[in-house]
């Protein structure tokens, strides 16, 4: 799948790199702060890996193939779909 349009109205791209120096500068803020702070900050390791799930999901949904997935991903395609692909029991 190649480069898709962008929906109208949407700057994600702006939007992440906002989100970028935030957590930047949370690390700064934590570093001056107490450890229930520092837990805090890691707990947002879980909302990020549930973030891209739900945004690979997306991507899966508006017909992103697993060699796109892992193209933006840095990883194979074989990767990417074991990592967020749907659990299949045996």
């Amino acid at each position: 799948m190649g480069r898709r349009a962008r929906r109208e109205g949407v700057e994600t791209a702006e939007w992440l790199q906002m989100l970028r120096r935030m957590l930047r500068a949370a690390g700064r803020r934590v570093g001056d702060a107490d450890e229930v702070e520092l837990g805090m900050l890691l707990e947002l390791r879980h909302d990020l890996d549930n973030a891209i799930a739900e945004a690979v999901r997306a991507q899966r949904d508006r017909g992103a193939s697993w060699s796109f997935i892992a193209s933006a991903t840095g990883t194979s395609r074989q990767a990417a779909q074991q990592r967020w692909g749907e659990k299949v029991s045996a």
